[in-house]
């Protein structure tokens, strides 16, 4: 029976449980970051935006319009950010073969289950500034400046 010996310094991983879970922990720090930034920015589009939102408002915009234009304004640059990751990752899945675990390198569920998560938590991010937007009044908004 041969006995392996290992380099000083470096632990052996056994079936890669710890490499899983912390690619997991660090995967939901990118995704909190993310929804951060994301809520951040929409944010202050809406807050620096308040004098037009006003104005729309004061012409007869609905506020069911104005939560529409927020959002679609925040989910375009999530669209293009979903679509050229999705490009990307089938460019370099040979690249990549060697840390997946248990997942084939072009597995559609995989793709459409990280696309998914990725779109509904922008979604989430982008809801209360949309939402914010339907409170604004004319009035209100348009002294604002």
């Amino acid at each position: 029976m041969r006995e392996r010996i290992e380099p000083v310094g470096i632990p052996s991983v056994h079936g890669g449980e710890d490499v899983n879970l912390l690619a997991g922990v660090m995967a939901s720090i990118a995704l909190l970051l993310a929804c951060t930034g994301i809520y951040a920015v929409t944010r202050h589009s809406v807050v620096q935006h308040t004098g037009e939102l006003g104005i729309r408002t004061a012409l007869g915009a609905q506020s069911g319009e104005l939560f529409r234009m927020v959002l679609g304004q925040s989910m375009l640059p999530v669209a293009l950010g979903i679509s050229s990751g999705f490009v990307l990752s089938l460019l370099l899945t040979p690249l990549l073969c060697t840390l997946l675990f248990g997942v084939r390198p072009r597995d559609a569920l995989t793709y459409l289950g990280g696309a998914l998560l990725l779109s509904v938590s922008a979604l989430t991010a982008s809801f209360l500034p949309a939402r914010r937007t339907m409170r604004v009044d004319p009035m209100v908004a348009l002294r604002h400046e």
